[in-house]
């Protein structure tokens, strides 16, 4: 269910990291934040990255992979995604849910908060539950800045995407970010979303 779920945190989790030092201002709504990439966490633009592997591509019945297939599921998702313009996240923009629940009842809400580690906020698409992820992947990329100090801070934030979805214990080194992500293509897959979302007006 997880390599389902990327579309939406490619639109918004990785894009709201701008305004995540107001993001406690309830006068700030999920999507007014998404102002700029460019940040103290990196410039998703500037992240490199392979896009998506067969595996992945293959939910959407794609006969490639790469940074194509990444892009032409973005586009499949984008119409869904507007139904959430403002409350956008990882999710496919609700797609790949059950009733809020994925991964198998262990992930909730648009941006699959893992019910392991964490405890479920708000509504499956409230802003409540929008905090509380970016929250999260905000704790992720600052892990992976302290455990990666020279990397550069886009290599950061693709190390902190990838911590989001296996945790930064699994991340040892740029390289192989993905070894251990589902799919082995999650960060690559995300940025190359985020990337075609930003350049399409999210």
């Amino acid at each position: 269910m997880q390599i389902a779920l990327r579309s939406s945190l490619a639109a918004s989790g990785v894009r709201k990291l701008h305004g995540i030092h107001r993001f406690h201002s309830p006068s700030h709504s999920g999507f007014s934040m998404f102002t700029t990439l460019t940040s103290r966490y990196g410039d998703i633009t500037r992240v490199y990255a392979t896009g998506a592997s067969e595996k992945t591509s293959q939910q959407d019945k794609l006969g490639y992979s790469g940074v194509r297939a990444s892009e032409k599921m973005a586009q499949m998702d984008s119409e869904r995604m507007n139904k959430f313009r403002s409350k956008i996240n990882r999710s496919r923009a609700g797609n790949a849910l059950d009733d809020g629940w994925g991964d198998h009842g262990n992930a909730w809400g648009l941006m699959q908060v893992d019910i392991r580690h964490h405890s479920a906020k708000g509504d499956w698409d409230s802003e409540e539950h929008l905090r509380q992820a970016t929250g999260i992947l905000v704790h992720f990329i600052k892990r992976i800045q302290n455990k990666f100090p020279s990397w550069s801070r886009e290599q950061q934030l693709k190390g902190g995407i990838a911590a989001y979805n296996m945790g930064d214990g699994n991340v040892h080194s740029y390289e192989n970010v993905d070894a251990i992500t589902t799919g082995k293509d999650y960060s690559n897959d995300v940025v190359a979303r985020a990337k075609w979302y930003k350049r399409n007006g999210y």
